[in-house]
């Protein structure tokens, strides 16, 4: 985190001569967001199939100032698009230094904040917290207490020699220490209904209550939440007074196209080897295969978590088999989507009956991807000789330890082949890997379409007639 930069007023006394008027953090988001757009810049970077759906409902929400719950199935982006709201603040917010709470300088809260500047006056320091330091966020767990969110009595403060009734010797929770800051909760149906309640003076009458303590702090929070539909029903639900208090119920989704699908598997895969465009769409369109399955437990959801980590598992797979052969620059291809099903079989939730047929199904829906990828991808283009020349004799071996120069001998100089090259993203003088990737795609869409054979023994496959 960089430092404050020097120019910036360093007490209260500054501060109030360099004209700064303090203002509500949603008064802040408010004229960000509407600064933002309408200079054009994207207000959610890294935020992908939501444009024309979930974030102008979101951007409503905070212009009008409500809080939020984002409702929707996991692996569906909502702690991401949460934890962006941060870059809607000011990059840097004055602070009374030393306060145990985030307080304005001009406008304390806390008994001794305010003592302090009676006493100070315009001497009194102010540090400057960063837009990052602003943003707190909180898994909702069973073991949550009232404490952890709001606060309780500090032990340790009354050993000191305070009373039990003054109100210093509270120590303040998560959701005070948030003040003029946002505060997400995550899963909150799995927070105890008991300590919901507690929330409910924080969102309407924004103050907090500490057990019998008469303390009233005028809290400056936007409070945000997660949740899964089935929360509601299944493992808790949000208690309908908290429900209430939320301005804004947004539901989420799952990208709407295969071109989303890719585009949110390219941001936040983390690929050790190359894989090309036709094998990400695959993984799309299988992951996309899997949410309309009716031996998948669509309650539960199929994350956009499992095509990154199958994007993933494709290029480690990729890079094992450059590793044995030697060849590089390491490059997948379509033999490296077997190691898919078995890797991620865990991710996903079946219905009941379906035990020991996971890999069965997981097998054959990944076919399919990949019988529709290449099915868009040649489309107009006649594999026919492509087809006959393995007819002929001139059979395809492919594996964990064949080269892309390997596979590409196996046949002869065929017109077609860089048509289907063409088609994959491969230019001529590419590597042997890539072209290799995109002929095989080819020779696998033409044994998924039954003109070619397909014969495997565990670490090579050969097509044939």
């Amino acid at each position: 985190m960089n430092s404050a930069p020097a120019h910036l007023p360093r007490t209260a006394g500054a501060l109030r001569e360099a004209g700064h008027t303090p203002r509500g953090v949603k008064t802040e988001l408010h004229e960000n967001l509407l600064a933002a757009l309408r200079s054009g810049r994207d207000p959610w970077p890294g935020i992908v199939g939501f444009s024309r759906t979930v974030l102008p409902q979101l951007e409503r929400a905070l212009l009008a100032g409500h809080d939020v719950v984002l409702l929707g199935e996991r692996g569906q982006g909502k702690t991401r698009l949460l934890r962006t709201l941060a870059g809607l603040l000011d990059e840097w917010a004055p602070v009374i230094e030393g306060a145990e709470l985030a307080e304005h300088p001009l406008e304390p809260i806390t008994p001794a904040s305010i003592r302090r500047a009676a006493e100070l006056g315009d001497d009194l320091p102010v540090a400057w917290l960063h837009r990052d330091q602003r943003y707190t966020e909180k898994l909702a767990t069973p073991d949550t207490s009232v404490g952890d969110l709001i606060g309780d009595v500090d032990p340790v403060k009354v050993a000191e020699g305070r009373s039990l009734g003054d109100p210093e010797t509270i120590h303040f929770g998560l959701v005070p220490r948030a003040h003029r800051g946002i505060v997400a909760v995550n899963e909150l149906p799995d927070l105890a209904e008991r300590i919901q309640v507690a929330l409910l003076n924080v969102m309407e009458e924004r103050d907090i209550q500490v057990r019998g303590y008469t303390l009233r702090l005028p809290l400056d929070v936007l409070l945000v939440a997660t949740a899964n539909p089935e929360d509601y029903t299944n493992r808790g639900r949000i208690i309908t007074p908290l429900k209430d208090r939320f301005g804004a119920e947004i539901r989420t989704h799952y990208p709407l196209d295969v071109a989303a699908e890719v585009d949110v598997v390219r941001q936040e895969a983390d690929l050790v080897a190359e894989v090309g465009e036709p094998l990400l769409e695959v993984l799309a369109r299988f992951v996309r295969n899997l949410r309309e399955s009716q031996v998948v437990d669509q309650r539960s959801g199929v994350s956009a978590r499992f095509a990154v980590a199958a994007a993933e598992t494709v290029a480690a797979a990729a890079l094992r088999r450059s590793a044995i052969t030697g060849e590089e620059p390491a490059v997948a291809r379509p033999v490296d989507l077997d190691a898919v099903p078995a890797v991620l079989r865990g991710k996903i939730e079946f219905e009941p009956g379906e035990d020991g047929r996971e890999t069965e199904h997981l097998v054959h829906l990944l076919r399919r991807a990949v019988a529709e990828t290449a099915r868009d991808r040649f489309a107009g283009v006649d594999l026919a000789p492509l087809a006959n020349a393995v007819a002929d004799g001139h059979l395809v071996a492919t594996g964990e330890r064949v080269r892309g120069r390997e596979l590409l001998e196996s046949l002869p100089e065929l017109p077609v082949l860089h048509e289907v090259a063409h088609r994959a993203g491969a230019a001529e003088d590419d590597s042997p890997g890539r072209i290799a990737a995109a002929v095989e795609l080819a020779l696998e869409s033409l044994y998924l379409a039954r003109k070619l054979a397909k014969d495997a023994d565990g670490t090579t496959t050969v097509y044939g007639p």
